[in-house]
């Protein structure tokens, strides 16, 4: 027992560093890894609430990672809505000379829409309506904002034992200006392969609207509805050549219109 208490106090004292508010949080467990850093279970001592504690180690390495990390900070703290996750604390060293690593702390969701397809746990068709419901009416909010999430996947969307779904992960979310009736085309990297809408494939287009985000929810919810991708493309090639085996090919006036 004692021993069991020695390593918890360690991970705790490894995972925090010399962050101030480390005694808000008991550390629970490592529930995420990822090239990003650790991502952390813990609870709140002054409220009792779990929370989810993400750290993101070394942010000034590279100056696009930095850039990223600050655009989902900033969207995450606007964008209050019940699907979407909401970030409760962020955790900064006590000088600007240790800024190195930063802590999020986010409410805590059990697991993800990924892991529940591949759990297949006998989903009935209210548990589908009540998925792309959330789903859809989180999109409304989020395109009412003018804002595009860029990268919708089942594992940015998480998920609790109630069925709840949150969307996260708004790295490489945008947002459009009204002025702009179409946004011109972002060079950084867009959505993942299996995700992506047909005008993010390759790099013939030069604009783009919140459609790219409603393909990718209809992708997901055809892999909700089957267990299994809807386009696993291999490339980009492939990836077209299998929406066009599903859907047909496009008319002319569409693809002018890309």
């Amino acid at each position: 027992m004692q021993q069991d208490q020695r390593k918890k106090s360690s991970a705790e004292a490894e995972f925090f560093t010399e962050y101030g508010d480390a005694s808000r949080y008991k550390i629970q467990e490592i529930v995420g890894k990822g090239s990003y850093g650790v991502v952390c279970s813990a609870i709140d001592v002054h409220t009792g609430e779990k929370v989810a504690i993400k750290k993101i180690h070394d942010i000034f390495e590279h100056i696009s990672d930095a850039a990223r990390i600050l655009r989902e900070i900033k969207l995450l703290r606007l964008l209050r809505h019940p699907d979407i996750v909401e970030i409760k604390h962020i955790m900064l060293p006590p000088s600007r000379r240790d800024f190195k690593d930063i802590y999020v702390v986010f409410e805590l969701m059990e697991s993800d829409l990924h892991q529940v397809i591949k759990a297949n746990d006998d989903l009935t068709k209210e548990h589908y309506q009540f998925f792309l419901y959330q789903l859809l009416r989180a999109l409304k909010y989020i395109h009412t904002a003018n804002v595009y999430h860029r990268d919708l996947k089942p594992k940015n969307i998480l998920a609790n034992s109630n069925c709840k779904l949150k969307i996260c992960d708004f790295g490489l979310a945008r947002v459009a200006f009204n002025d702009t009736p179409t946004t011109i085309f972002w060079t950084d990297y867009v959505a993942t392969r299996w995700y992506r809408a047909p005008e993010l494939c390759g790099s013939f287009f030069s604009k783009y609207t919140p459609a790219i985000d409603v393909w990718s929810i209809g992708c997901i919810f055809a892999e909700v509805l089957t267990g299994k991708p809807l386009f696993p493309g291999k490339n980009v090639v492939h990836q077209l050549d299998l929406m066009t085996d599903l859907l047909g090919t496009p008319s002319m006036d569409t693809i002018s219109r890309v």
